[in-house]
């Protein structure tokens, strides 16, 4: 999506290219996740985050 604000998982840096430009690493939205009630697939993301934190893939 354009026009969103990313950071990268390497060093921090804020941009809005997929790519960071200081040190090539990968990016990731800086925003917050939508929340809806209604999230069927709510517990997978959640999941996914925690393996995201933990550092496993």
């Amino acid at each position: 999506m354009k026009g969103t604000i990313r950071k990268c998982s390497v060093c921090g840096m804020y941009t809005m290219e997929l790519i960071c430009p200081k040190c090539s690493g990968a990016t990731k939205l800086a925003g917050p996740m939508k929340y809806s009630t209604t999230d069927k697939f709510q517990k997978y993301r959640l999941e996914e985050m925690e393996e995201d934190e933990d550092g496993d893939n």
